[in-house]
């Protein structure tokens, strides 16, 4: 027999679920966060709910929010529980449940109005976004992009914005003519600097219709860098079914994730902020070498796998790390191509780091899918892998790894596997760069012309070169074969 999760059954959940260790009443709000998905409710979330069980912190409550229209049902879904959620880390040889508590409220996606209301209020101190990575209308060379399309429509119309950062500047203005100081933008996204990204998409935005607002942003307001890390998968069927089986728990939205979890955040509050540090948050001056290591090692070695493994229908992360041609490569490029250009990060061994990565990418209880890490590419390609690239160039050291890793995105864009499989559509552009990676069988130029991903890349005619041989041998030859013979040190794939 199941319990169905909401405030009226905590207490009758089954013994092994923890649950708040406060009252949810005592709860009052300091945080407005947009995006409400699994990896804010696995991590924000859930560094809050461990902060309040302390007894500290309970003016540090989270009000939702988010800009689409279509996050509705997830809504629905976590009102119908009371905004609870079950979060249920996972090891190879334990598991957990722990009901969370620490988000209080959640505005109806897609009610504008409300959300630049809710920004306005002096109890919200911190606004912070996990919006993904392709939300920050970035141009090919990483800058924010007031040209965008969307962007120059709320700068057109700044009274009736539609993006996350046009109705920020709308809460920010309207915070300000009601004489309260202004809100701290914290934003947990895998993006290099995402502070400052953050910072540049506001006061751009800002700027397309009020300039002195702008400014007054840049002068006034403070955008913390951050670098968060927890591997959570997409909530399907599947963890219902577990949570149920399991924990005797029916939550219609729980969250998996693994027991591993970090947050390392430039303190940066004037409004102040919550005692994080209480619960294992790193405060630092500069976040820079933290996340630099996090997203070309981690964040670049979901990629390295994620096409090689979706080419031979593997469906699960842990199993593409139990095939030894995939783990194979992604040891090799991470060892030759991308290790030797991070740079040093305090009190930490690169290679331990690695291997900690491996480790947590063969967990086989996360769940965590191929198609999951193949998602977006043509978003998260530029920050996860190009860096990387560009950084190994520079250096005068091998790329052959890496242009694999591009072709095998290539390759997996045609929208076919090795056995003759159908990729479903995995990227928002996904029509345009299947019409483009066809055309680069017979013409891999094609490909790298895509200015947004490569910039200049294609220029550069040792990248381009090893890049047009990996992909005609993918082509040629199948997925397997191409990374055996890059295992056996044959660089003329």
């Amino acid at each position: 027999m199941t319990i169905r999760l909401s405030l009226d059954t905590l207490d009758r959940l089954p013994e092994g679920v923890g649950r708040p260790g406060y009252s949810r009443a005592d709860l009052s709000p300091g945080i407005l966060h947009i995006g409400l998905g699994n990896f804010h409710r696995a991590h924000q979330a859930w560094y809050l709910d461990r902060l309040f069980s302390t007894g500290q912190g309970h003016d540090w409550a989270i009000v939702g929010a988010s800009v689409m229209p279509n996050d509705a049902k997830g809504r629905e879904v976590l009102a119908a529980q009371d905004f609870l959620t079950t979060v249920v880390t996972q090891e190879a040889d334990s598991s957990a449940a722990q009901v969370t508590g620490a988000m209080i409220g959640y505005i109806t996606p897609g009610d504008g109005p409300a959300l630049v209301a809710a920004m306005a209020d002096p109890a919200i101190r911190i606004v912070s976004l996990t919006i993904t990575e392709g939300g920050y209308f970035l141009d090919s060379d990483g800058h924010f992009d007031p040209a965008h399309a969307a962007i120059a429509a709320d700068g057109a119309t700044p009274d009736a914005p539609k993006t996350v950062f046009g109705l920020l500047v709308a809460g920010i203005r309207a915070r300000r003519a009601a004489g309260h100081a202004p809100f701290t933008v914290m934003c947990c996204d895998n993006i290099p600097h995402n502070g400052d990204v953050t910072r540049a998409a506001v006061t751009g935005t800002a700027r397309l219709s009020d300039p002195a607002l702008a400014d007054w942003i840049a002068d006034h307001m403070a955008f913390p860098n951050a670098m968060v890390d927890r591997i959570t998968p997409a909530t399907t069927d599947r963890e219902r079914r577990l949570l149920a089986e399991e924990f005797g728990v029916e939550d219609g939205w729980p969250v998996f994730a693994e027991d591993f979890a970090q947050w390392v955040l430039e303190d940066d509050f004037p409004q102040g902020r919550p005692a994080l540090e209480q619960v294992g948050v790193q405060f630092v001056p500069d976040v820079t070498p933290y996340e630099l290591m996090k997203i070309r090692i981690l964040n670049g070695g979901h990629a390295v796998i994620a096409y090689a493994a979706g080419l031979l229908d593997i469906e699960y992360v842990h199993e593409a790390m139990a095939h030894p041609l995939v783990a194979g490569f992604l040891r090799r490029v991470e060892q030759t191509e991308i290790l030797p250009h991070v740079p040093p990060v305090p009190d930490t061994d690169l290679h331990d780091y690695l291997a900690l990565i491996e480790t947590r990418f063969a967990n086989p209880k996360i769940g965590d899918t191929v198609r999951r890490l193949c998602l977006d590419g043509s978003n998260r390609q530029p920050k996860f892998i190009i860096p990387s690239i560009r950084a190994a160039l520079a250096a005068g050291a091998p790329v052959e790894g890496l242009a694999l890793e591009s072709a095998l995105w290539c390759r997996y864009c045609a929208g076919i596997t090795d056995s003759g499989a159908v990729i479903a559509a995995n990227d928002p552009d996904w029509n345009s760069l299947q019409q483009r990676a066809t055309r680069a069988k017979s013409d891999p130029a094609a490909w790298l012309a895509m200015r947004e991903v490569y910039g200049d890349l294609a220029s550069d005619a040792r990248f381009a070169r090893a890049f047009a041989t990996s992909l005609t041998a993918l082509w040629q030859d199948g997925t397997a074969a191409v990374l055996t013979r890059y295992l056996d040190h044959d660089q003329n794939v």
